[in-house]
């Protein structure tokens, strides 16, 4: 059997369950306004590589490219590897900013006792918007079937319209019993 772990003593963090740093939620319930909406909800996706670790990656990735090249420092084999090595890093440069400009995804959600909507700030500009009634609102959480797990959709007369579907499975889960508390709780039009 094997060694037990004296009273009070903690596991090591890398047996522990939940993450040491655990990441904010990628979206935040706004306080209302006056004259604005009764809740209002802002989505985004999470960046697991903040602008400041990009320069750091790039600027790590071209320091161990160069070091090798330290000897072949004036010889003609310098100029034979230096435009693959730059097209590497102009590959990497490129393919992380293509990464940020398709992650540009910004939902909005603002309830009114009255009206639902939901606008959706794509890629390269793209907007889609989505009104509806909220006493006909229904938050749908689909389990399986859809093209994330635990699918979350707003369905409102005749359309039913995805939301946070970049967020991770707990998230969605997470967001789909506050959606259902907050609509409940909005007062009557």
């Amino acid at each position: 059997m094997g060694a037990q772990r004296p009273e009070g003593a903690r596991a090591p963090p890398f047996l522990s369950a939940r993450p040491r740093y655990p990441r904010p939620m990628p979206y935040e319930w706004l306080p209302p306004s006056a004259d604005g909406p009764t809740a209002r909800l802002h989505l985004w996706p999470y960046r697991s590589l903040p602008r400041r670790g990009f320069v750091w990656f790039i600027g790590g990735t071209a320091v161990l490219i160069a070091v090798p090249l330290l000897s072949v420092l004036g010889s003609p084999v310098l100029w034979g590897l230096l435009p693959f090595l730059l097209a590497t890093i102009g590959g990497i440069w490129w393919a992380l900013e293509r990464s940020y400009r398709d992650g540009e995804i910004v939902e909005d959600l603002a309830l009114w006792p009255d009206r639902i909507t939901l606008v959706r700030h794509g890629p390269h500009g793209r907007r889609q918007d989505w009104q509806a009634n909220p006493y006909w609102v229904r938050v749908i959480r689909h389990e399986q079937g859809g093209p994330v797990p635990q699918y979350l959709t707003l369905k409102g007369g005749t359309r039913e319209v995805e939301i946070g579907s970049f967020l991770a499975e707990e998230e969605r889960v997470t967001l789909a019993a506050e959606l259902t508390d907050r609509l409940t709780r909005l007062p009557p039009a």
